[in-house]
């Protein structure tokens, strides 16, 4: 990794920076705004960050829209990616896709209940979360949310990414116990 000393601190090549974050393997997910012009964004920043209370975490960059349609709205819903909706992670991922309502024509979607945030079908699972808190992080916001409904579907075949690629689970299960 390319490091070079700066009076204020260490600053690292970004393209070392980002392979070295690539190793990291992630789900994915899809996290979305309703109201008057509902947004879509695919996102591998989440996370759960509490079970008392329940939190969790999405991490969304200052510049895209979902930033600010994020912030507007109050409320956010995350639908946790299945292995075989790639195509789903891309389609959102994409920059050029149709905004507002329309974005969501091509995929299979309901409100949510609580939220009226869209919810991705086929998904894994859904989290509808009233926003809790944002925090400065850098070129990105950290958004808290408080899940006010939750929807697990039956199976555990989830979407990742880690090394730049989307991929799927496999191989042999171990169990945890704690």
């Amino acid at each position: 990794m390319n490091v070079q000393p700066q009076p204020n601190g260490t600053v690292f090549d970004p393209a070392a920076l980002r392979r070295a974050f690539a190793a990291f393997a992630t789900g994915v997910t899809v996290v979305t705004v309703g109201g008057v012009t509902p947004h879509g964004m695919t996102a591998n920043s989440f996370t759960t960050v509490s079970l008392d209370p329940p939190l969790v975490l999405i991490c969304v960059k200052r510049d895209a829209i979902m930033h600010d349609a994020l912030a507007a709205a109050g409320a956010f819903a995350v639908s946790v990616l299945a292995s075989d909706q790639e195509p789903v992670a891309r389609y959102f991922a994409d920059r050029r896709r149709p905004l507002g309502r329309q974005q969501f024509d091509i995929v299979d979607w309901r409100p949510g209940e609580c939220t009226g945030a869209p919810l991705i079908g086929g998904a894994l699972a859904h989290f509808e979360c009233e926003m809790w808190r944002a925090y400065d992080g850098g070129d990105h916001t950290i958004f808290l949310g408080r899940p006010v409904r939750l929807y697990r579907q039956a199976g555990d075949d989830a979407l990742v990414f880690v090394g730049g690629e989307f991929r799927n689970v496999t191989g042999a299960r171990t169990e945890v116990t704690t």
